[in-house]
């Protein structure tokens, strides 16, 4: 089962986070949150990774469009974000809200925000992916 929809850029881990909040907001997400996996890792465990950051993205209105059909949304909430290194690439990858939308259960109401959450999330990527190919 696929949970996700991504990208792969050819451009530095920093930058690429600095695309990736751009983007989200041209979609009408904010960062709600901004967990620093690779620091969390080391600091309990001493374990080392690469940059991996998850940031919680939230689109206020579809957040509010969602909890007004199925409170019990928020479980799921916010979207996840995932932007991490992959080498001399960066890799982004977000949670694809069709999956979100079927653990809670068929028809309750949250079909069409989760189609339009996806439509923007992938507007989103598609952004990245344009700035990474050039004019």
């Amino acid at each position: 089962m696929d949970y996700g929809i991504g990208v792969r850029l050819d451009r530095p881990f920093t930058q690429t986070v600095e695309a990736v909040t751009a983007a989200l907001k041209e979609q009408g997400f904010g960062i709600l949150t901004t967990i620093d996996i690779r620091a969390t890792l080391r600091e309990k465990i001493g374990a080392e990774i690469e940059d991996y950051l998850i940031l919680g993205a939230c689109n206020p209105a579809l957040a509010h469009r969602a909890l007004e059909a199925d409170r019990r949304i928020g479980l799921l909430l916010p979207c996840n974000v995932v932007v991490r290194a992959d080498g001399d690439a960066t890799v982004v990858e977000a949670v694809d809200p069709q999956t979100l939308i079927a653990l809670a259960g068929p028809d309750g109401g949250l079909d069409n925000v989760a189609d339009e959450a996806a439509r923007r999330l992938g507007a989103a990527l598609d952004t990245l992916r344009r700035s990474a190919s050039g004019p």
